[in-house]
């Protein structure tokens, strides 16, 4: 997965590129920030236009469109989709998500929602869409799409190895509504009878496990690496790479599957859920 250029704010400098190429047409013309909103196909926010021209927000093909458009700008925008088409990520994730696009093995344990990798768009819509502080609603489609690239990993040739390892109450929390809730567990049982992922269940009754200081990610790069990845509350994350962190990640990691159901147990039990609704 290629890296863009960044800027002193972290941000892809093509953002504040685009940015300013805007602001510049957009001065031309005569119109303020305001204005140039209205005129847009989808009148778009004024908060979403000053965003665009601070490079703060990555602009994505139907906004780029409707700019050229309304600018009269004869394709000058447009001409840069192809720069600005990469997958949309929050800073403090992009780090990860170069490095997951390239794992050989992959295990995951997740606590309080379904893996991003094995969510359905209207599931992915519906957890962005409860974020605090609210997202703009194009900023909530930018990352619904960023999310729905990485799950080219589930299906990469080669293929990657992938493990899930999911707590019960995550599955029966109906997150979007039943109708997106049904259509999410059976996407979860169409992932599981995929050869290279196995899906693990750890019931609520087990009392107590090795996973309670939460969720966790486990990678092997395509060296061999080892390399484990945590994220916490705040917007913030951390990787652990020396061998003696993620020896004991892996040892807690072991524990928890432990305690889970074996695959085919895990999928019987999510076909049961998705087949009450």
């Amino acid at each position: 997965m290629g890296e863009q250029s960044k800027g002193r704010s972290g941000k892809p400098l093509i953002w504040k590129v685009f940015g300013l190429q805007q602001k510049a047409l957009r001065t031309h013309r005569g119109l303020t920030q305001e204005q140039l909103a209205a005129l847009t196909a989808r009148r778009y926010s004024l908060s979403t236009v000053q965003k665009m021209e601070a490079g703060s927000l990555r602009p994505q093909p139907d906004y780029v469109t409707d700019v050229d458009e309304a600018l009269g700008a004869e394709g000058m925008l447009v001409a840069m989709l192809e720069e600005l088409g990469k997958p949309g990520y929050p800073d403090f994730f992009q780090g990860y998500a170069d490095t997951e696009g390239l794992v050989q093995r992959l295990y995951k344990y997740d606590t309080h929602a379904i893996n991003g990798l094995l969510q359905t768009e209207a599931h992915a819509r519906a957890v962005l869409s409860a974020r605090i502080p609210l997202l703009e609603e194009d900023e909530i489609e930018f990352r619904v799409q960023g999310r729905l690239e990485r799950q080219t990993l589930l299906t990469r040739k080669p293929s990657a190895t992938l493990c899930f390892v999911i707590e019960e109450h995550v599955l029966r929390r109906p997150i979007g509504g039943q109708r997106v809730h049904k259509e999410q567990l059976d996407h979860l049982v169409a992932c599981a009878k995929m050869r290279n992922i196995s899906i693990h269940v750890v019931p609520t009754e087990v009392e107590t496990h090795a996973g309670l200081d939460g969720p966790m990610t486990l990678l092997t790069t395509e060296e061999g690496r080892s390399v484990a990845y945590v994220e916490y509350q705040g917007g913030g994350s951390v990787f652990y790479a020396s061998p003696k962190e993620v020896d004991a990640l892996e040892q807690r990691y072991a524990m928890i599957r432990s305690n889970a159901l074996r695959a085919p147990e895990s999928m019987k039990f999510i076909e049961e859920l998705a087949g009450a609704l």
